[in-house]
């Protein structure tokens, strides 16, 4: 399982104390075999804490990179004599196995995500149309259409799976009647400033009343994220909230043209889009963007997806035959069958929560994982 945002300060905090607490980085560094190409990108100055997170930033671009640090950080003689070198063995372990999961799997088929239990049932034509705006360094935007209930929010779940080791990091903003252009670019100003350089210089005025204003503060959005050290994905979400007169729609499209041309200069460095709930009748993107966008339509699952997700779940995660019994295969046809029903009568049950019906699936397919995981 990824290290978590607090865990990494703690990483940060050990390499700040116990690796880089020292006059010449450089020679320190050489000396825990990292390569003379990976040190040399490195912004290495006078300053312990900079260059810890110096090193802890650019390793956190691959897993593989991850979890040589965590490797170099668990062998300090200053580290492994405290407490806290069970907590950094721990680290390493956990990415040691992360890595050992995104070298066998296909993380675009996966159907089980975080925590083992976060069920993502079908989307196939979704999974395929991921892959290829991932693979395809000219697709920008993607957009995903689909009825009320049908699981567009649901797509996120697992575009925050694939970028866990595909490197991006998705940014969420979710719309409504009352989001206003200004909201909506303040809060993706906050996703990719740079946490340390204190509050976000951006100052646009007016924006609500001048296009010119939001035009230059999507710019400066899109300048910021294509200079951090994280790939960002722009995730807005339930596009189809708002108001028909919301300059969250010329907002949009700015975004998108400005993604548009810095990928002109910068390649995948920019960043990229994501529009939830965004139908082929809503506000058309700007016309540049015809050869960059990819599409998905959404719907609630069937039967035969429920059947799919738990074949290939009971496939990948069999139960434990008994102890001197048989060797023969287990009766997984079976554990289907029940699964499936047991999902669709909790599904199909009268709840007072309100959920759509396609919550209410996940949230029973995830109820009957941790009943299988517990026998």
């Amino acid at each position: 399982m990824p290290l978590a945002e607090t865990e990494w300060d703690l990483v940060t905090t050990w390499v700040r104390e116990y690796l880089l607490d020292t006059t010449d980085p450089h020679a320190q560094l050489t000396l825990y075999d990292f390569s003379p190409e990976f040190i040399g990108a490195l912004p290495l100055a006078a300053v312990s804490g900079d260059n810890a997170r110096a090193l802890v930033a650019a390793s956190r671009k691959g897993i593989e990179r991850q979890v040589k640090l965590l490797e170099v950080v668990a062998a300090i003689d200053e580290l492994a004599v405290l407490p806290e070198a069970v907590k950094a063995a721990e680290f390493r372990d956990r990415l040691r196995e992360d890595a050992r999961a995104h070298a066998s799997q296909d993380h675009f088929r996966t159907c089980v995500l975080k925590n083992g239990t976060e069920a993502f049932i079908d989307r196939q034509q979704l999974r395929r149309t991921l892959r290829e705006f991932v693979e395809d360094p000219e697709k920008r935007v993607l957009l995903v259409d689909g009825e009320q209930g049908s699981g567009r929010s649901y797509t996120y779940n697992l575009i925050r799976h694939v970028g866990q080791h595909c490197g991006f990091r998705p940014a969420r903003v979710t719309l409504s009647r009352t989001a206003t252009a200004d909201k909506v670019i303040r809060r993706l100003a906050e996703f990719v400033a740079d946490p340390r350089s204190g509050i976000s210089p951006l100052n646009p005025t007016e924006l609500n009343d001048l296009l010119p204003s939001i035009d230059d503060a999507v710019h400066w959005v899109i300048s910021r994220a294509t200079a951090a050290d994280d790939h960002f994905w722009l995730v807005l979400d339930e596009c189809d909230e708002l108001d028909v007169n919301s300059d969250v729609w010329d907002c949009i499209g700015q975004l998108a043209l400005a993604i548009y041309e810095h990928a002109a200069v910068s390649g995948d460095e920019s960043p990229r889009m994501v529009l939830l709930g965004y139908g082929p009748t809503m506000r058309q993107l700007p016309y540049e963007l015809r050869g960059n966008l990819c599409r998905d339509t959404a719907r609630a699952a069937e039967p035969a997806d429920l059947r799919a997700f738990f074949d290939q779940y009971f496939h990948d995660f069999p139960p434990p035959r008994p102890e001197g019994g048989p060797a023969e295969d287990p009766d997984i046809t079976g554990l289907v069958d029940v699964a499936v029903q047991e999902v669709l009568r909790a599904a199909e049950a009268e709840t007072c929560e309100g959920a759509c019906y396609m919550r209410k699936v996940c949230t029973a397919t995830e109820e009957a994982i941790r009943v299988y995981q517990s026998l």
